[in-house]
């Protein structure tokens, strides 16, 4: 009951409770006890270890000593348990951090971006020393953050709780003065913004998307400059808060939706046309209105310097559209159902379009084996890892031996370059929790856990808020619609650990323990959280339970192929033109999703590869761009599903980089549990890097697919045995890029180590590069042709981006 007690009770840190701005400088005696307080609302649980720790971090922004200690002398949790957690999860830090914190996205979609290059200049910006990651006046602290799941913004930062999309090097400086400038604006905002008024039936709604990417577009602004609009021109109708419309490449997203249904859609909009927009839907018809409005328009652009054209012609689209019809034309929701239409936390809306009437249905007429038949035969397999059949993976739980079983919600979407289950609980909360309802019926589980990404607070928000709402109005707790069932849900935040995403380590993680997968079997379902049996599944898999139970089994499993039944999510990122979130029938080819859907790679770049599957997966190079992505093609490719990251790669995409860097995040998040993994991945980096640097031997690549096939058969979890996937599937296709960097030459002029910056006689004297070199390598001479000092050139770009002539030369 003790274990029980405390999975109900356990919870996580208000993420809106006031955080103290300063390092704590109260001395000793105040340390401990604010620190007891903090152990005595936790109840100093050893299970709630993790939850007490992520409370010491947002009270003093790292874990002091004294804290620790004072942990250890007050509860039950050892000094080794508490020094164990504390240094295995990414998220703790051990020494006094800086003012603000600048999270820096390293994952897949901003490593092509350029972000080794922004990480740079944020060092050199805040003159940090090289072995350090705080500035020396300690008002900022720099972290690379795994992926911060706004890859269509890549290269992305987050400054405390404000995040910047689209950033380069040369921009870091003025970014970070801008955040000063409005220091106290960034940090009294919300990341979730205002609670979404009541929107009344039968009025005009302007829907704008306010998932994660459309905040850091400005999706707050344009919300707020359209509450503006209509009250200055006397209009009635509901600004409506939306969850994510997929088209991530074109927020901030605003659609116009009449009463009588007639709808408009604009892209990119920017607070400046909020209102045209209004004007362009409700003309006045009134003389003095006209007088009015036209007052108002004078008025907008004496007060702004913006540059103005028409909205229709510059960000208007409609169902014509060539991109939009491209965009959605392969498209079938199924997980993403009702996308850009409803408020995510509106459990009315959720209750319109029919949200939870299934689960009434399964829990009042239908048996748990009926509903476990149903999922079987819809063909429903496991989205976030190798597709095991979820309808036997029900039937397994059901069946283990047991009186108290558990339901888990594996929301730690810890793949770089994925952002698949952070829009989906971000706009469909309602819906991964329906789905839960079922699977919990259908198994016989009576508590329940959401595990979500701590990198995710919109996420967790948006998933508090829906488990709120549904405690309060009977779709959660007891005796659930009358059948005597009962399910208890909470939230719990990982800690950082992509190792976190693998079920026994997950398990390990919500027990307060370090994230360390266990030998298998005995497996969750027979033996899992607290040693009860445990059904885990993922987010998509969750939401599209309520779908088949609307629209029945053989509808699911009419789409897709003959063995991957249903649609799939992607997060489609990286050098392609169109980047969102997409749903897509298995079966789909590469080709139709990065040409057709995601618009192609730049002009003048050629299509390369597509990374599938993060760190586990494998590249598949453009000439098998009709495969058919399924979960046995893609394996037998080198590839796997995974979670649904896919990142395109263009002809100034190195292969050799794209395998170091992903050798480099599986070693640093290796849990070092078994030796294959802990010690062969660093070798296997080793190499690697050696590579990169033009210090690579004969035999080298040779190497390399020796360990990866030892890993491969002998490390303990999954993790470990798929680490060596991304190097091994690119020497299979590019291994004449190996070769390339064992002679010292890199052919795609990405290893900065393998390439010189020149100035050709094209150059026309200008000054223009000198003057933004950020190491003074170019001396200014205007009008003569300049000259790059080799060593200090630090390879940053900026002099071949600004150079209006051309002539900065990469060999």
């Amino acid at each position: 009951m003790k274990n029980i007690k405390a999975f109900q009770d356990a919870s996580p840190p208000d993420l809106h409770a006031p955080v103290d701005p300063a390092i704590q400088q109260s001395g000793y005696p105040s340390i401990l006890s604010e620190a007891d307080e903090i152990i005595r609302q936790l109840e100093g649980r050893p299970e709630n270890l993790i939850a007490i720790l992520q409370a010491f971090q947002r009270k003093w922004r790292y874990l002091p000593p004294e804290a620790l200690q004072r942990l250890s002398e007050t509860t039950d949790i050892t000094p080794s348990r508490v020094e164990g957690v504390a240094t295995f999860y990414k998220q703790f830090r051990l020494r006094p951090a800086g003012k603000h914190t600048i999270r820096i996205c390293v994952g897949t979609a901003c490593h092509v971006k350029g972000s080794g290059k922004l990480i740079k200049a944020v060092y050199r910006e805040l003159e940090i020393p090289e072995n350090d990651d705080t500035s020396p006046d300690m008002a900022f602290t720099v972290e690379k953050v795994a992926c911060l799941g706004c890859c269509t913004l890549a290269p992305v930062i987050v400054i405390d709780e404000t995040t910047y999309g689209h950033m380069t090097p040369e921009n870091v400086g003025q970014v970070i003065r801008d955040f000063l400038k409005h220091e106290e604006e960034f940090c009294g905002r919300k990341t979730a913004g205002p609670s979404q008024a009541s929107v009344k039936s039968g009025m005009t709604e302007i829907r704008i998307g306010l998932g994660s990417c459309c905040v850091a577009s400005g999706a707050g602004n344009v919300r707020d400059a359209f509450q503006k609009a209509l009250t200055d021109h006397g209009v009635s109708a509901s600004v409506k808060r939306v969850g994510c419309v997929g088209m991530c490449h074109n927020t901030p997203l605003v659609e116009v939706v009449t009463s009588e249904g007639n709808s408009q859609l604009y892209a990119k909009v920017r607070p400046l046309d909020a209102s045209q927009i209004v004007r362009r839907h409700f003309p006045s018809h009134g003389f003095l209105g006209r007088i009015k409005r036209s007052v108002n328009y004078s008025v907008e652009h004496l007060l702004t310097d913006e540059v103005w054209e028409p909205v229709a012609s510059r960000c208007g689209l409609n169902t014509c559209n060539p991109s939009l019809t491209a965009f959605q034309g392969l498209q079938k929701h199924v997980a993403l159902e009702h996308c850009g239409h409803i408020d995510p936390t509106s459990l009315d809306e959720y209750l319109k379009y029919g949200g939870f009437a299934y689960s009434q249905r399964c829990l009042k007429e239908l048996s748990p084996d009926a509903i476990i038949d149903i999922v079987s035969r819809s063909g429903l397999r496991g989205r976030g890892g190798a597709g095991y059949p979820t309808g036997q993976k029900w039937a397994s739980v059901k069946a283990a031996k047991g009186d108290e079983k558990y339901i888990v919600l594996n929301g730690d979407e810890g793949d770089p370059g994925a952002f698949m289950d952070r829009m989906i609980l971000e706009s469909f909360p309602y819906r991964i929790i329906e789905g839960m309802i079922i699977a919990a019926y259908a198994v016989g589980a009576g508590q329940g856990v959401l595990y979500i990404r701590e990198e995710y607070p919109l996420a967790v928000i948006r998933a508090q808020e829906a488990i709120r709402h549904c405690m309060e109005r009977g779709f959660l707790g007891e005796n659930l619609f009358g059948t005597g069932f009962s399910l208890q849900l909470r939230i719990m935040q990982g800690a950082g650990a992509f190792v976190c995403g693998e079920e026994t380590a997950l398990i390990a993680s919500l027990e307060g323990k370090r994230g360390m997968p266990r030998m298998r079997p005995p497996y969750p379902a027979d033996k899992g959280l607290w040693g009860k049996p445990t059904l885990i599944n993922n987010v998509e898999t969750f939401a599209n339970i309520p779908w088949i139970f609307q629209n029945g089994a053989e509808a699911f499993a009419s789409v897709g192929t003959e063995k991957s039944k249903g649609t799939k999510v992607f997060a489609l990122a990286g050098k392609v033109n169109r980047g969102g979130l997409i749903e897509v029938p298995m079966g789909s080819t590469i080709r139709q999703i990065v040409e057709q859907i995601g618009g192609g790679v730049a002009e003048g770049r050629n299509f390369k590869a597509v990374q599938i599957g993060g760190p586990s997966g494998g590249c598949i190079p453009a000439s098998f761009c009709d495969t058919p992505i399924d979960f046995e093609t893609l394996t037998a490719q080198g590839a796997i599903m995974g979670s649904g990251g896919l990142i395109v790669l263009d002809d100034t995409d190195c292969m050799v980089d794209m395998a170091r860097y992903f050798l480099s995040f599986t070693q640093d998040q290796s849990c070092g549990r078994c030796t294959p993994c802990r010690i062969g991945t660093r070798r296997m980096l080793d190499i690697l890097e050696r590579l990169c640097k033009g210090e690579g031997e004969k035999g080298d690549i040779e190497k390399l697919e020796s360990l990866a096939l030892t890993i491969r058969k002998s490390s303990l979890c999954g993790l470990g045995r798929t680490a060596p996937s991304p190097v091994l599937s690119a020497i299979r296709h590019y291994r004449d890029e190996y070769e390339a960097h064992i002679n010292g030459e890199c052919p795609a002029k990405k290893c900065e180590a393998l390439i010189k910056y020149t100035v050709t006689d094209k150059c026309i004297g200008c000054t223009l590069c000198a003057q933004i070199c950020p190491v003074d390598a170019i001396a200014m001479k205007p009008y003569e042709k300049h000259e790059i000092d080799d060593k200090k050139c630090v390879r940053c770009g900026a002099c071949k981006k600004i150079c209006p002539a051309e002539a900065i030369e990469v060999g």
